[in-house]
């Protein structure tokens, strides 16, 4: 098997036992890279090949720090790794080099990874797809005239690719879950609090995003999921979590999937997207699992509005310092302007009434998995576009009244911090892949990969269907 197709954690042993140096681990690896990425431009601020080879020598000849040892990753270009651009695809921030690791990318590290570069993502992350003035557009690997999805586009692209087989990603709206349903990958969103961002800023008001892990299997998830947990006591919001990789082999039994499918109507797809989910969850249920159509549990205009509220809110308190300064300003694109105007010109009240409705769902859901234990919806309302839009402006004839309005599929558990898993479920008639979100409540991380690996050794979508570069 070539080395890049292992999984991370093969790639692992095989360096553990001596089978692999990870100086061969890395030259492989630059070599896919300068194959495949000028297609895709996936991953950018890439380190001097000559001292990532002396990386992994120094790897070689020193006593193993974690299962990442040797092993190189690059890191979403939203998070610092210290010696790398921190660009967050905006001018305003570009070619600004970063002293010091984010906590993440500490925790990393300490594994023994070896950082080679970043991945792209949308300017400050906003909007579900990968482009920006600084770096460019980020490719789907399975059509490159198609956008990879956002805003871990690159991180997604660069796993379908094989540059890389784990990646880091975040996720705010569905930024782990749309790119890694759109490039036939996994990616997780963990339960809010499991994964600590930086301890800076407002640390009590904005909790919509978290970090996450990305792979080609499950189980790589599990692996790199648990390497990015835990506490932080210079944080208070922050939660303890049990390790998941131990119990994924673990296989679920019967378990009780509610689908949501289109949210009573209110959720418009774009043409084969109820088909390919509707035939994957009977697949689902042939594996002994129980599947039953849910109708819509709660409004779904409240949630929206609530979410729109609550992000821009976010994100007004994130760059309004940027947008307070008018040379600044004008480094910031329509999205973003658009965002920190909604959140500056928002009264208290409007707030709070958003964080109400916001709990209200969070109560409905309790009730919900009473009655099953996991819920399901596709990805992404709609197949990979054209990598050149700046976004999709209506969906089976409905018009979008908002730059993400396509994205609402993912709100439903991003706004109450619940956890997902996005597994692959195959291709549509014009070969795009997709994807579908399995959300559970709080603290399921470890039953969701389970269910997502019970997925994975019977379908195998990543190793069946690789991109044609």
């Amino acid at each position: 098997m070539d080395i890049l197709d292992m999984d991370a954690r093969a790639q692992s042993a095989a360096l553990e036992k001596g089978e692999i140096s990870a100086v061969e681990l890395m030259q492989a690896t630059l070599s896919r890279i300068a194959d495949v990425n000028p297609q895709v431009n996936a991953i950018v601020s890439l380190a001097d090949e000559d001292q990532l080879i002396a990386q992994a020598r120094e790897a070689d000849n020193t006593p193993r720090k974690g299962w990442l040892h040797g092993m190189p990753i690059a890191i979403k270009d939203l998070a610092n790794a210290a010696g790398f651009p921190t660009s967050r695809g905006s001018p305003l921030f570009a070619g600004q080099v970063a002293k010091d690791d984010d906590l993440i990318v500490a925790r990393l590290r300490a594994a023994g990874v070896i950082v080679i570069g970043k991945t792209n993502t949308p300017e400050f992350g906003l909007g579900s797809h990968t482009f920006n003035p600084v770096h460019g557009a980020t490719c789907n690997p399975y059509d490159l005239s198609k956008s990879a999805g956002g805003s871990s586009g690159g991180a997604a692209a660069a796993l379908a690719a094989g540059m890389l087989s784990v990646a880091d990603g975040s996720d705010m709206m569905g930024s782990l879950r749309n790119p890694a349903g759109w490039n036939n990958v996994y990616g997780m969103r963990p339960t809010w609090g499991t994964v600590p961002a930086d301890p800076v800023g407002d640390m009590y008001m904005h909790p919509l995003a978290t970090s996450g892990p990305m792979a080609r299997t499950p189980a790589d998830l599990a692996a790199l999921l648990d390497t990015m947990t835990g506490i932080d006591p210079r944080q208070p919001l922050t939660i303890a979590s049990d390790a998941t990789l131990p119990s994924i082999e673990e296989t679920p039994q019967g378990l009780r999937i509610g689908w949501l499918a289109d949210w009573g109507g209110a959720l418009p797809y774009e043409e084969g997207i109820t088909e390919i989910s509707s035939a994957a969850l009977q697949q689902m249920a042939g594996l002994g699992h129980h599947v039953e159509d849910v109708a819509a549990p709660f409004d779904a205009d409240a949630m929206w509005e609530s979410w729109i509220d609550l992000r821009s809110f976010a994100v007004s308190g994130l760059l309004g310092m940027d947008y307070a300064d008018e040379t600044r300003r004008k480094g910031l694109k329509p999205a973003a302007i658009w965002e920190v105007e909604r959140g500056l010109n928002m009264s208290a009240r409007a707030v709070q009434r958003a964080s109400a409705t916001r709990s209200n769902w969070f109560r409905k859901t309790s009730e919900l998995f009473e009655r099953f234990d996991v819920l399901a919806l596709p990805s992404a309302q709609l197949w990979p576009f054209d990598v050149n839009l700046v976004n999709p402006e209506n969906i089976a004839g409905q018009q979008m009244d908002s730059y993400h309005r396509w994205m609402q599929v993912v709100v439903p558990a991003g706004l109450i911090g619940l956890p997902v898993v996005n597994i692959p479920i195959g291709f549509g008639a014009k070969g795009l892949p997709a994807g579908i979100q399995l959300i559970g409540p709080r603290g399921s991380d470890g039953a969701l990969l389970q269910l997502a690996q019970h997925w994975h050794a019977e379908t195998k979508w990543p190793e069946r269907e690789r991109p044609n570069l």
